[in-house]
């Protein structure tokens, strides 16, 4: 055994003649700290027994003093008795667990375990019993307790203190796996009647508990006792309530149902499965349905096979479409059972039920659902069954039924239209579109049948749409990029530009910027490059964003000089004409920016340097013609500053 020797403790009581501040106490503390850190204590072997009884003085003295500083601080409490129990001082161990649990660790079972771990290790038996019954008395819903305790009494052998502690444990009705233990501990023993009359009491103690009737059930069986068995499953459904349909239900339903099914109880499986599916909902029935149908494939005929299949998944559609027939859903899901099974005159007939109940108030939110029941019924007749008159019908009905002076819903005209092309019928779908128009104009309608006008190839009737569509929203870019592009494909450059100046004029717009720059690319394309000049002045009319600036300087950056005398020949001359013109109208587009941004919008200091990083790239780009030099004196300067500081002594 080693320890760091530290001074003895002073004999002398009388006062110092050199008084020492609290500062310089601080100040050799921090200094003896860095120092310890650095410089290891030298260890010194322990010779004899005053030396050991010196370093145990010394030990407890620096405890002492840490749990007078730190009382709350239960591991400080712990080391210091783990230390005296090393020690073999068992006395002073049990002193300081003692005022440990009186400093506030009395509510921590850790303190309680390390406590009696100690005595048991030392083979201090009464005490550690001791430890343990005030532990669960203090701290009865720790379960570790009471383990611990009843391991204790098992390992020496005393059964009946051990069934003790067990009931005294079970009168706070701890959860399930105590309830376990305890009847595990009485098979142990062989105590098969002890063991069931523990059952019964857990179930009398938690009867809404289905694990607990599960279990019960077990043990019957594994006893061999099967009517036992099959009263606690019956117990187990009559505890449930009436509207229980939680997973504990449906977990107990087929533990019901395997339990039968094991012993060769076919029909008392069949009623328990059936039983179950009137209880449970339709979420949590159809996966116990597909239990249904399996057992039913091992055990039934096809008729039984069919009925599991359809029969009461019907009535329970039946009754849920009763409770609420305003439940689209429920509607949705009767129908697919019977699509799935064939019969036509059904599958009509729970259509007819469901689309008969109309929506109360005349709001599109309540309708949204509901027309998705007339959407699978056309379908349903069209490719199902076959019947082009009955679908015509169908879409016939729903269309009159939408008050559409109201609202309406561009989906059902566009399917009804469509099928109506299917049919070879177009004259028939031009006339839904066109009622769909004058009744209730939507921009998919107006998209589609544009669409269907254009693969057709009647390009009149695309105008006559466009015009319609823009008088219905003469604010939609969509519509005018399209219309101009229509006539731009079909080579009419004038109408083209006609649409686009009508478009611009228009005094509300919802993409104004995609229109301008359309209508820039579109005039680029016919290399009409003064009127490209133009527009771009117009738009800088109305806006003086720096995108446009840009755009502007690009494009007389890269403009052809086509058509122009002077530049007629096609010799090195020429072409380094050509590129000076140029260099000089993208300078007078780059300068007119920077004195805008300058006198109109000082503010916009970022936007000014972004433009002249644009006019610096620009002129580099024109090699040695370019002046980068003309640039880069207007380009913002970078400042640093230093900041230094003073220091006083």
């Amino acid at each position: 055994m080693s320890f760091h020797p530290r001074s003895i403790k002073s004999k002398n009581k009388s006062s110092s003649s050199m008084q020492i501040s609290a500062e310089q106490l601080v100040v050799e503390s921090h200094a003896h700290g860095h120092n310890a850190e650095i410089q290891k204590p030298v260890k010194h072997k322990i010779t004899d027994s005053e030396e050991l009884l010196e370093y145990r003085l010394q030990k407890r003295k620096e405890f002492e003093d840490k749990v007078r500083g730190r009382s709350k601080d239960l591991a400080v409490w712990i080391r210091y008795a783990q230390w005296e129990v090393s020690q073999k001082d068992f006395s002073r161990a049990r002193s300081v667990w003692e005022r440990a649990l009186h400093a506030g660790g009395n509510r921590n079972p850790s303190i309680w375990l390390k406590y009696a771990h100690a005595e048991m290790e030392n083979k201090f038996i009464n005490h550690a019993r001791n430890i343990w019954d005030r532990a669960v008395t203090l701290l009865p819903r720790v379960d570790q307790l009471w383990y611990k305790y009843v391991h204790l009494e098992e390992m020496l052998g005393n059964v009946a203190a051990a069934r003790q502690i067990f009931d005294r444990w079970m009168q706070w009705m701890p959860d399930n796996q105590g309830w376990m233990s305890f009847v595990k501990f009485e098979l142990r023993y062989g105590e098969v009647d002890r063991a069931r009359q523990i059952f019964e009491r857990y179930v009398n103690f938690h009867p809404k508990v289905v694990q607990s009737w599960i279990k019960y059930a077990q043990f019957e069986l594994k006893n061999g006792d099967i009517a036992r068995a099959r009263r606690c499953f019956e117990r187990g459904v009559e505890n449930l309530d009436e509207d229980d349909d939680s997973a504990d239900a449906e977990q107990l339903f087929k533990a019901f149902a395997e339990f039968e099914e094991g012993c060769k109880e076919v029909e008392r499986a069949r009623c328990i499965y059936r039983f179950a599916l009137s209880r449970l909902p339709k979420g949590r029935g159809d996966g116990f349905h597909g239990n249904l149908l399996e057992f039913e494939k091992q055990n039934g005929d096809m008729g039984e096979i069919e009925e599991a299949i359809v029969g009461k998944t019907r009535i329970q559609y039946e009754e849920e479409v009763r409770k609420s027939p305003l439940n689209y859903d429920a509607w949705f899901d009767y129908i697919r059972l019977e699509e799935g099974i064939g019969n036509k005159e059904r599958i009509r007939e729970v259509y007819e039920r469901a689309i008969a109940n109309v929506p109360p108030a005349e709001e599109k939110s309540y309708w949204q659902r509901y027309i998705y029941l007339w959407i699978n019924y056309a379908l349903y007749e069209e490719l199902d069954a076959q019947d082009m008159d009955r679908t015509r019908e169908v879409y016939k009905q729903c269309l009159n039924l939408i008050p559409h002076h109201k609202f309406s819903f561009a989906k059902i005209w566009l399917l009804a239209a469509q099928f109506e092309i299917r049919q070879k019928n177009l004259n028939g779908a031009r006339k839904l579109f066109g009622n769909s128009i004058g009744r209730a104009a939507e921009e998919k309608i107006f998209k589609k049948y544009i669409e269907i006008e254009m693969q057709i190839g009647d390009f009149r009737r695309c105008r006559a749409l466009y015009e319609r569509y823009l008088e219905w929203a003469p604010h939609n870019c969509y519509a005018w990029l399209k219309y101009a592009e229509l006539e731009h494909s079909l080579c009419e450059s004038e109408r083209a530009r006609a649409i686009f100046e009508l478009a611009v004029a228009q005094p509300a717009l919802d993409m104004p910027e995609l229109l301008w720059k359309k209508y820039i690319d579109f005039e680029i394309s016919e290399g009409e490059n003064e009127r490209v000049r133009q527009l771009y002045e117009r738009l800088l009319d109305r806006t003086k964003n720096l995108k446009v600036w840009i755009s502007f300087a690009h494009f007389e950056a890269t403009a052809s000089m086509e058509g122009c005398d002077m530049f007629e020949k096609n010799d090195q001359a020429s072409l380094l004409q050509q590129r000076q013109h140029r260099l000089q109208r993208t300078r007078r587009v780059f300068e007119r920016a920077l004195n805008h941004f300058r006198t109109s919008a000082p503010e916009l200091e970022e936007e000014r340097a972004m433009l002249l990083e644009e006019w610096l790239n620009t002129e580099s780009s024109f090699g040695d013609i370019g002046n980068v030099g003309l640039v880069q004196n207007e380009l913002p300067k970078r400042l640093k500053k230093s900041y230094f500081c003073e220091w006083s002594i």
